[in-house]
């Protein structure tokens, strides 16, 4: 009786799974997914409260992303982690995307996504808490982008709306100093790290909606429902599952390029798809932030020599270039998302 004839050679790949195909269609996924989310958050906040609404959408995608994580058998946080993982969800996503949020009731989507890019800048700023003062090059891109975030708040469509803008200011300081907090911090692996961040974060928004009276008292719209679905499925599970992949596949400075590129993306999708105004104005403060941005990264990316370190990541967001050095963990996607 023969004896059937096995190799041990590797199978070919399936024409999907190659890098030539993964690569260009996860950086799409980001660029199009991430950037359409600010939209996604103005159609959901029309009737849902904006902290329920973000508190059910992490606790889904969390629940959903750590099942998975521990059926496929990622071990689960100790509770030192489980602890820092509150802390930095807190500040990534409840305060980040909490207040993103809570802007888009009276601030244009795309405007939100401007003002979420200016969150490299404060980072920026933080990572001098842990002695990483700005180079000479870097305080010109903090001017440059800061003098962008004032314009964005003093014209255009911002200008009537000085709770909003300080929501989102708020929102990228949070976001920015979570992100470098972190990353001196005990965390789990990646993927483990944003379930948890995304769960305990979850359970920290709806606690405070419901401690603040936000209530559901009536069923939301089928519109505002398929809204929430895309943000728990396409912007947290979908985007950060090609983000991760980006992140072990091409170079850091690739993978985090969305945060140059959602804001035009935002704002395009909100003009064409949520009939919102763009003044030239706020066109104009765009192009200052993330000018500001990309002298801070580019001087980032010439001055650090020192070998990696690893620390570590969190949902999906506003992340950007650097703000310490090399890490091997992943940094943190943008508080819209």
């Amino acid at each position: 009786m023969s004896t059937p004839i096995t190799s041990d050679l590797p199978q070919p790949q399936v024409w999907w799974q190659r890098p030539a195909v993964l690569i260009p269609a996860s950086l799409l996924a980001l660029y199009l997914v991430w950037g359409s989310t600010y939209l996604a958050i103005r159609v959901a906040v029309a009737s849902w409260p904006p902290f329920l609404l973000a508190g059910v959408r992490f606790l889904i995608a969390g629940s959903v992303l750590y099942g998975f994580l521990r059926w496929r058998g990622v071990a689960a946080p100790t509770a030192r982690q489980w602890r820092n993982c509150a802390i930095t969800g807190l500040l990534l996503l409840g305060m980040g995307n909490g207040l993103v949020c809570l802007a888009e009731q009276s601030v244009a989507s795309g405007l939100a996504a401007v003002a979420v890019a200016s969150m490299p800048l404060f980072a920026a700023v933080f990572a001098g808490l842990y002695g990483l003062r700005p180079h000479r090059h870097e305080w010109l891109g903090l001017i440059v982008g800061f003098a962008g975030v004032i314009l964005l708040g003093l014209g255009g469509g911002m200008a009537g709306s000085p709770l909003a803008t300080l929501a989102l200011v708020v929102a990228a300081a949070a976001w920015a100093f979570g992100s470098i907090w972190s990353k001196r911090r005990d965390m789990p692996a990646p993927a483990m790290n944003t379930a948890a961040q995304m769960l305990t974060a979850g359970v920290m928004l709806v606690a405070f909606a419901l401690l603040i009276g936000e209530r559901l008292h009536a069923l939301p719209p089928l519109r505002a429902n398929l809204a929430l679905a895309y943000l728990v499925v396409a912007g947290s599970l979908v985007g950060f599952s090609a983000y991760l992949y980006l992140l072990g596949a091409v170079r850091p400075t690739i993978a985090t390029s969305y945060a140059y590129v959602n804001p035009p993306i935002a704002v395009l999708f909100g003009a064409l798809l949520g009939g919102e105004i763009v003044h030239g104005t706020d066109l104009v403060a765009m192009a200052v932030i993330l000018a500001g941005v990309a002298i801070i990264a580019l001087t980032r990316k010439r001055t650090i020599t020192a070998p990696a370190t690893p620390p570590s990541p969190a949902c999906a967001p506003p992340a950007a270039p650097e703000t310490a050095r090399p890490e091997t963990r992943s940094p943190m996607p943008s508080a819209g998302h």
